[in-house]
């Protein structure tokens, strides 16, 4: 199981037992997007190889707010 938990600077992530952070700048980069407009569906694709997606796509910027 994969835990995201967002904030203004980036996102904790738990993913397979192991706990790391990915930064803003890192994802806004790999997504070549604005960092509000990535969804947590495409930062699961950054963490995992085939990712569970379920239920609709979330922007980070509506999960913030």
């Amino acid at each position: 199981m994969t835990t995201l938990a967002f904030d203004d600077d980036g996102v904790d992530v738990v993913y397979e037992g192991t706990e790391f952070r990915l930064e803003r700048d890192l994802i806004e980069e790999a997504t070549e997007k604005s960092y509000y407009d990535v969804t947590d569906h495409e930062v699961l694709k950054i963490v995992a190889e085939q990712p569970n997606l379920q239920g609709e796509p979330r922007r980070v910027g509506d999960i913030l707010d």
